[in-house]
């Protein structure tokens, strides 16, 4: 019997997640069903707490045997941790979200299905736009959104809505992707700079229930997300002055990815 081909790769950053995990596998579980070409592989991205445990202890159980992980040792970043998953990844087609689950996996793979039946599978994007989001955070997000799309003359909106779902061909391309939270911002510039077709895919978006806000979702978070942004968006403006392209340059080296299950 040969090896079963497949279609797509889920990968899932996973920082400090111990609480939060058995209900994500349990949700990708009751989402994925039987589809045995759909694969999530949970990044345990240098985590200090008991997250390599848990992970241990739920790919164990043989109704998960859709999920696998991999380890960083030391967290170098949410785009390091999510780079290392995806360039271990077997699917046609790749995809992000996050471990909170504030995306549920049938939006994952709602955007899956869609990209699929796109005129250019190979030669789109589709990425989430939330909806549901408290009032205070649609108008951040809405103006950092304005003034990335204008700096860098792309429309860039909601960028850090998940997921993110596009062809293995375009992993090629990413070289130069940054390694902290403005990797969302960079795979979008990125299409639109290769001329992809980019499509919006309303996304619910819940409440966090376990474990605690890796990004922008306190105050303090924000300030964080919204500096190394202004600073990647120096980066790229600078690029397109330039004349040169998001994608230039020499591959970035990636240390081994310890597997863990």
């Amino acid at each position: 019997m040969g090896r079963i081909q497949m279609e797509l790769s889920i990968v899932v950053p996973c920082y400090n997640e111990a609480k939060n995990l058995e209900r994500l596998v349990s949700a990708f579980r009751e989402t994925i069903g039987q589809q045995s070409e759909v694969e999530v592989v949970l990044i345990d991205n240098g985590s200090r707490d008991d997250t390599p445990a848990v992970l241990k202890t739920l790919l164990r159980q043989t109704e998960n045997a859709f999920a696998r992980t991999v380890r960083v040792e030391v967290n170098q970043g949410y785009g390091h941790g999510i780079l290392y998953g995806l360039r271990r990844s077997a699917g046609t087609f790749l995809a992000w979200t996050h471990a909170d689950l504030q995306t549920p996996p049938e939006d994952v793979l709602h955007a899956w299905r869609t990209i699929r039946s796109m005129p250019d599978p190979e030669k789109s994007l589709v990425r989430g736009r939330r909806k549901g989001r408290p009032l205070f955070d649609q108008m951040f997000t809405s103006a950092m959104g304005w003034y990335a799309s204008f700096a860098l003359r792309s429309p860039l909106y909601d960028v850090n809505a998940q997921p993110k779902v596009f062809h293995r061909s375009l992993l090629s391309k990413m070289d130069q992707a940054p390694e902290d939270f403005t990797l969302d911002l960079y795979l979008l510039f990125l299409a639109n700079q290769l001329g992809l077709n980019v499509r919006a895919v309303d996304v619910r978006f819940d409440v966090r229930s376990a474990g605690v806000a890796k990004g922008g979702g306190s105050l303090a978070g924000k300030y964080k997300l919204s500096k190394r942004t202004l600073l990647q968006i120096r980066k790229l403006r600078h690029s397109l002055k330039n004349g040169t392209s998001a994608n230039s340059g020499p591959p970035k080296p990636i240390p081994f990815a310890k597997k863990v299950a």
